[in-house]
C-alpha cells in the first residue's frame, strides 16, 4: 500500500532566503487584473495623506498672518479663509479615504479567489504519491489561511505601507524646511528606528513561518481527529488525542506569544524614539523661537507636521510585521503550486479510439519513492534519506484478454493493489510497461486513460453530494443518467438508497459516514459500474456486505463482468470464484496463471494462499452471521 507519512521536525525553519521583494513579486501574475484598482486605491490614501500633510501649512499662515500679523485688527477675513481651507482639506481628506477602501475592497478578494482555484486546480493534478506525503491540514492551510493572510496584505499593507513611506518622506522634509535644524534632529531620530527594523525583520520572519506551519500541523491534528472520531470512542482514547492537541496547542500558543512580544517591543521601540526626539525638539524650538531663529507659526506647524508624521512611524511595525508575514504566506503557497506533477499527459497523447479491453504487464516494475516526505519544519535542514526501498514488482508479466476477468491473488504485501493502481496511472511504474490495447498508459492524456478504466477501492470514498451524485459521479456524458443510476444500483444491490429520507436525492454527508461500511461499499461499487468502463479494477470492493447480499452482488456482478475487461485483487475465496482466470502473485512476480482448479492442482503457493484465505473468510463469514 502506499505509504502516508508526514515527519515534523522540532528545528524551526527559518523561511526562504529569497528578499522579501523577489518573493511578494511571484504574485504579480494573480495580481496583474486587479493593479489599475489597487494603484487608484494607493493614490487616494496618498492623496488623502498629503492633504493631512498640507493642513500644518495653512496654520503656519493662520498663526504667521491672521492672528499674530494682521495690519488691521478688526480684519478677521484672511482668518476665516484659514479655516474654510482647513475645512476643505478635511472633506477633501474624507472623500479620499472612502473612495481608497471603495477601490481595493474587491480587488483583493478576487485575486484570493484566483489564487485558491489555483491551487486547488493544482492539487487535483498533482498525483496520489504528492499527497501521500502532505497532510490535509498544512494544505488546508495554505489554501485557506495563508491567502486570507496575503488578501489582507494586499488590501492594506502594500497600500498604506507605500503611502505611509511617502507621508514620512514628505512629511520630513516639510519639517526640514519649515523647522532647520529641528527637522533634522527629528530625522536624525530614524537611524535607531531604521537598524531596529532590519533585526526585527530577521527575527519576525522565521517565528511567522514557525507559527504558520505549527498552525498546519495542529489543523492536521483536527482532521484527524474528527475523522478517526469513532476509534478514538471505541477505545477511550479522547483523553489521549486531548492532551496531544493541548500539547500542539500549547506550543502555537507559545509561538504566537513570542511573535507578539517581538512585535509589541518593535513597536514600543518605533513609537518612544520619535516621542522622545520629539520631546527635545519641544524644549529646542521654544528657545529658537524665542530667538528669532524660527517663527511661532513655523514652530506650529513643525508640530502639527510632526503629529501626522508620527502616525505612520507607529504604524511601521503593524505593517512591517503584515508585509513579512505575507512573505512566509506566499513562500508556502508556492511550495505547494510549485510542485512538480511526475504523472503529466505527454506531448502527443495516443487515443484508443476502439477499445476492446486487453489490458497488459510487460516486464513492470514498482518501488515507492525514496525521497523522504517533506519536512515542514526546516526544508534548509537535510534531512538523511531513507535507505533504498526494494521493489514491491520485481517485472510482474500478465495478460488479461478483452472480456476476460482475471483475480489477483496473492499474501498481504505481495503488491496485490500496488498493480490496480497502476492500470489507471494512480501512480507511475519505475520500469516495464502498463498497456491497454496495445498502447502504453502513460502515452495517453490521463482523461482519456481514466475514461476507460474505473477503480472501486476496499476503502469506499464518498463525497457530501446526494446518492445521485455519488453514483454518476464518473458516468459518461450523452447517456440516460437515470437508467445508469437503476442498473448501477441494481449491480451493487444498494436498493437501500431508495429508503432514505429523500431517496437517491438524500444528501450523505461527509465522506458518506452516516451509512454503513457495506452500503458505502455498495456506493462505491455503483460508482464504478455506472461509469461504463472498458477495464474495471475492483480492489477487494465487498469486504464490508454481510452473506446475503454479498451473494447477491455476486450472482449481478458475475453477469455484469462479462461485458468488460476486469481485474479483481481477491481477498477471499468467494471474490476469486468470479473470475475466468487467476493469477498468483509472489515476491513481486507472478508466478502462475489459470483457473482455480489448475492452480490448486499444480501450484503450492497458491494452495497455501487459498487455504489462509478461506480461514480468514470463515472467521468473517461467523461474525457477519452473528452480527
Amino acid at each position: 500500500m502506499p505509504r502516508s507519512a508526514v515527519v515534523r521536525s522540532a528545528s524551526p525553519r527559518t523561511g526562504s532566503d529569497t528578499p522579501t521583494i523577489a518573493t511578494l513579486a511571484r504574485v504579480y501574475p494573480f495580481l496583474r487584473p486587479a493593479l489599475p484598482r489597487l494603484i487608484a486605491g494607493m493614490f487616494c490614501a496618498l492623496g488623502a495623506s498629503l492633504c493631512a500633510l498640507a493642513i500644518p501649512q495653512v496654520l503656519e499662515y493662520a498663526v504667521n498672518g491672521p492672528l499674530l500679523g494682521a495690519a488691521d485688527a478688526g480684519d478677521r477675513s484672511g482668518l476665516w479663509r484659514a479655516v474654510l481651507f482647513v475645512l476643505c482639506l478635511g472633506v477633501l481628506e474624507a472623500c479620499l479615504v472612502a473612495a481608497r477602501r471603495a477601490f481595493i475592497l474587491v480587488p483583493g478578494t478576487r485575486v484570493e479567489a484566483s489564487m485558491r482555484l489555483a491551487l486547488f486546480e493544482h492539487l487535483q493534478d498533482l498525483p496520489v504519491a504528492f499527497h501521500d506525503r502532505w497532510s490535509g491540514g498544512q494544505l488546508l492551510s495554505r489554501s485557506m489561511t495563508d491567502l486570507g493572510v496575503l488578501r489582507r496584505w494586499m488590501s492594506f499593507g502594500i497600500v498604506m505601507l507605500v503611502v505611509n513611506v511617502t507621508t514620512v518622506a514628505v512629511g520630513v522634509a516639510l519639517m526640514v524646511r519649515m523647522g532647520g535644524p529641528l527637522g533634522l534632529a527629528y530625522l536624525g531620530g530614524a537611524v535607531p528606528v531604521v537598524f531596529l527594523s532590519f533585526r526585527f525583520s530577521r527575527r519576525f520572519r522565521s517565528i511567522s513561518r514557525l507559527s504558520q506551519d505549527q498552525a498546519g500541523d495542529l489543523a492536521t491534528t483536527v482532521e484527524e481527529s474528527v475523522h478517526g472520531i469513532r476509534v478514538l470512542k471505541a477505545f477511550g482514547r479522547g483523553g489521549e488525542a486531548y492532551r496531544s492537541f493541548s500539547v500542539q496547542a500549547d506550543e502555537l500558543r507559545r509561538t504566537e506569544i513570542g511573535k507578539a512580544r517581538a512585535l509589541s517591543a518593535f513597536s514600543f521601540a518605533i513609537t518612544t524614539i520619535p516621542e522622545i526626539v520629539l520631546g527635545g525638539c519641544v524644549l529646542w524650538g521654544v528657545w529658537l523661537a524665542t530667538q528669532g531663529s524660527v517663527s511661532v507659526g513655523a514652530l506650529v506647524a513643525f508640530f502639527a507636521t510632526a503629529a501626522v508624521v508620527n502616525g505612520p512611524v507607529e504604524q511601521l511595525g503593524q505593517l512591517l510585521s503584515i508585509t513579512l508575514y505575507a512573505k512566509t504566506a506566499v513562500d508556502r503557497y508556492f511550495e505547494v503550486k510549485d510542485a512538480p506533477n511526475t504523472v503529466a499527459d505527454p506531448a502527443d497523447p495516443v487515443r484508443v479510439t476502439s477499445p476492446r479491453g486487453e489490458v497488459a504487464f510487460d516486464g513492470v516494475r514498482f518501488h515507492y519513492a525514496d525521497a523522504p516526505p517533506l519536512n515542514y519544519a526546516a526544508p534548509e535542514t537535510t534531512v538523511p534519506a531513507e535507505p533504498p526501498r526494494e521493489e514491491v514488482l520485481c517485472g510482474v508479466d500478465l495478460l488479461i484478454r478483452p472480456g476476460e476477468t482475471m483475480a489477483l491473488v496473492g499474501l498481504t504485501g505481495s503488491g496485490k493493489t500496488t498493480m490496480a493502481a497502476l492500470v489507471p496511472r494512480l501512480y507511475d511504474v519505475t520500469g516495464g510497461a502498463v498497456r491497454i490495447d496495445g498502447v502504453d498508459v502513460r502515452d495517453m492524456a490521463r482523461s482519456d486513460l481514466r475514461s476507460l478504466v474505473a477503480i472501486a477501492f476496499e476503502d469506499a470514498t464518498l463525497f457530501s453530494a446526494s446518492v445521485r451524485e455519488n453514483v454518476l459521479f464518473g458516468a459518461p456524458a450523452g447517456h440516460d443518467g437515470e437508467a445508469d443510476l437503476r442498473r448501477a444500483l441494481t449491480i451493487a444491490q444498494a436498493h437501500f438508497a431508495y429508503d432514505l429520507p429523500h431517496g437517491v436525492e438524500t444528501t450523505i454527508g461527509e465522506e458518506g459516514m452516516s451509512l454503513s461500511g457495506g452500503q458505502r461499499q455498495r456506493l462505491a461499487l455503483a460508482r464504478a459500474v455506472a461509469a461504463r468502463p472498458s477495464v474495471l479494477v475492483l480492489d477487494d470492493p465487498l469486504s464490508a456486505l454481510d452473506v446475503t447480499t454479498e451473494e447477491a452482488v455476486t450472482a449481478e456482478l458475475r453477469r455484469e463482468l462479462a461485458r468488460m475487461t476486469t481485474l479483481i485483487v481477491a481477498h477471499r475465496p468467494s471474490t476469486v470464484a468470479l473470475a475466468d482466470r487467476v493469477a498468483v502473485l509472489q515476491d513481486g512476480r507472478v508466478t502462475g496463471v489459470g483457473t482455480h482448479s489448475e492452480l490448486l492442482a499444480s501450484h503450492p503457493h497458491y494452495r497455501f494462499v487459498i487455504s489462509s484465505l478461506l480461514e480468514d473468510e470463515e472467521y468473517e463469514r461467523a461474525g457477519k452471521v452473528l452480527s
